[in-house]
C-alpha cells in the first residue's frame, strides 16, 4: 500500500475511490467497468501532471520517500551475485554504508552504497544511511581492491549526511570522509556514481567523487539539508521550502550547472512505485556508462576527474 505525501491528496483520495469501487463491485452483477476506467485513467492523468511540476522541496520530500528503494533494492533487482564485505580493518563494521563485489549485465563490479533501511529495525541497524568513520574507512578498503583487481567501481548515494554523533568525531569522522573522497578522485580504474535517494553534505561527496555522476529523477544533492539551511539563515526550519528553491537541489538544477552528468528518469509517481522499473533503468544507465569508460588508460579517467571537478562553478 502506498504512503502518500502531503501534495499527492487528491491522487490518495481518487485511488481511494476507486478501491472503494472495487470493493463494493465485488460479487455484485452491476458493471461498473466503464466507470472505473474513468476513474483510473483521471488518477493517472492527475499523478503525471502533479510529478511533472513538482517543488525543489516536493521533490526533496519524494527523494525521502519511506517506500523509495534503498541499496538492497537496487542489489535484488539491479545486480548479480553481490558478495558483501564488511569491516574496515581498523575499527569495525559500519552497516549504514555496504559494499562488495558484484556483476552488472554480466560485468564485474565493485560497489558501494547507503543504506537506510525499510522499517523501524532495519533503519536503526543501518544508522538511517549516515555513515560513520569506519564506513567510509570501508569503502576506501573496497576501492584499493578495485584498483588492485582492475575492477570499475559503482557507488549508489542515499544519505542525508555522514552520521554527527560525538562517537564518530572522536574516531576521525572528518579525516575518513577527506581520504574517501581522495580515494575516489585517485582510482585508477572508472567510476559512476548515481544519487539514487538523498545525497547530502560530505557523507554523499565522499562516495560521488566520480567521473560521471548521475541522479535519479527526484533525487536531489545539496550540501545541507533545506532545513539546516533555513535553519542557519532563517532561525527557523519552516522555511525549508524557500532554501531547497534557493538551493538547487534537483537533478534538473544541477545538469544545467554541470554539478551531475545525467538524469535516470524514474516511472510516473517516483521510484517507490516501481521500484523494479527503475532499478533496471539505471543498470542501463549505468552500464552505458562504464561501456564509456572501460577501455580508457588509468591516466585519462583520472584527468577526467580532476578536470571535471576543477571546472565546478567555473
Amino acid at each position: 500500500m502506498n504512503a502518500y505525501l502531503e501534495f499527492e491528496k487528491p491522487v490518495a483520495q481518487l485511488e481511494s475511490r476507486i478501491a472503494e469501487l472495487r470493493a463494493a463491485a465485488e460479487g455484485d452483477e452491476v458493471d461498473i467497468s466503464n466507470e472505473l476506467k474513468r476513474l483510473e485513467k483521471k488518477s493517472a492523468d492527475l499523478l503525471a501532471s502533479t510529478y511533472a511540476a513538482l517543488t525543489p522541496w516536493q521533490k526533496t520530500q519524494v527523494a525521502r520517500h519511506p517506500q523509495r528503494p534503498h541499496f538492497r533494492d537496487f542489489v535484488e533487482h539491479a545486480f548479480d551475485e553481490f558478495m558483501p564485505l564488511g569491516g574496515d580493518r581498523y575499527y569495525g563494521d559500519d552497516e549504514a554504508i555496504m559494499g562488495g563485489f558484484a556483476t552488472l549485465r554480466g560485468r564485474r563490479v565493485i560497489l558501494i552504497g547507503h543504506e537506510k533501511g525499510n522499517d523501524t529495525e532495519s533503519r536503526l541497524r543501518h544508522n538511517f544511511g549516515m555513515g560513520k568513520p569506519e564506513g567510509y574507512r570501508k569503502a576506501i578498503r573496497l576501492m584499493d581492491l578495485a584498483g588492485r583487481f582492475g575492477l570499475p567501481v559503482v557507488t549508489l548515494v542515499d544519505t542525508s549526511g555522514a552520521f554527527p554523533g560525538v562517537e564518530a568525531e572522536e574516531r576521525g569522522q572528518a579525516e575518513a570522509i577527506a581520504r574517501s573522497t581522495e580515494a575516489c578522485l585517485a582510482l585508477p580504474v572508472p567510476m559512476v556514481s548515481t544519487i539514487v535517494g538523498e545525497g547530502g553534505s560530505g557523507g554523499a561527496v565522499a562516495l560521488a567523487s566520480a567521473e560521471r555522476v548521475l541522479m535519479l529523477e527526484h533525487a536531489v544533492y545539496s550540501v545541507i539539508s533545506p532545513e539546516g539551511c533555513a535553519s542557519i539563515l532563517w532561525r527557523t526550519a519552516e522555511k525549508a521550502p524557500e532554501a531547497a528553491e534557493a538551493m538547487k537541489v534537483t537533478a534538473q538544477h544541477l545538469k544545467k550547472l554541470g554539478v551531475i552528468d545525467r538524469i535516470v528518469n524514474e516511472p510516473t509517481g517516483g521510484a517507490h512505485r516501481d521500484p523494479i522499473a527503475v532499478a533496471n533503468a539505471l543498470a542501463d544507465a549505468i552500464d552505458e556508462e562504464l561501456d564509456a569508460l572501460v577501455d580508457l588508460p588509468s591516466a585519462t579517467v583520472r584527468r577526467m576527474r580532476e578536470e571535471r571537478f576543477l571546472q565546478l562553478g567555473a
